[in-house]
């Protein structure tokens, strides 16, 4: 089964962040003011990016690093910035160690590509 991070635009030019597994459905749920408090009090306008993932944990992280992006950010990802999601999808499906292991190795990596 897929696995989905969504951005609406709302009224008030507001950005929501969600997950599902079936956007356009979820997104009719947002609109009948039956999704979430956010989206009941700033209805949506329209989709703006999605995001497939492999799994429901890799969904959640990417859902948790896109709200903590700033409005900026986020509307960057949202006109489909390749680079910021890049990087916003890289090693979703880490375990921490693994995490540790590639920060190590790209903290070594980096002052050798300036050079």
């Amino acid at each position: 089964m897929a696995h989905f991070v969504y951005m609406l635009r709302c009224s008030g030019d507001r950005i929501y962040t969600g997950y599902a597994t079936d956007v356009e459905a979820r997104f009719e749920q947002h609109k009948a003011g039956k999704g979430a408090k956010f989206t009941k009090a700033f209805p949506p306008v329209c989709i703006l990016r999605q995001f497939e993932l492999d799994s429901h944990e890799e969904a959640l992280r990417l859902e948790a690093r896109i709200k903590m992006l700033s409005r900026q950010q986020k509307e960057l990802l949202a006109s489909g910035d390749a680079e910021l999601a890049d990087r916003l999808l890289a090693g979703l499906g880490e375990t921490l160690e693994q995490k540790k292991v590639r920060e190590r190795r790209e903290k070594r990596e980096k002052p050798s590509q300036e050079a």
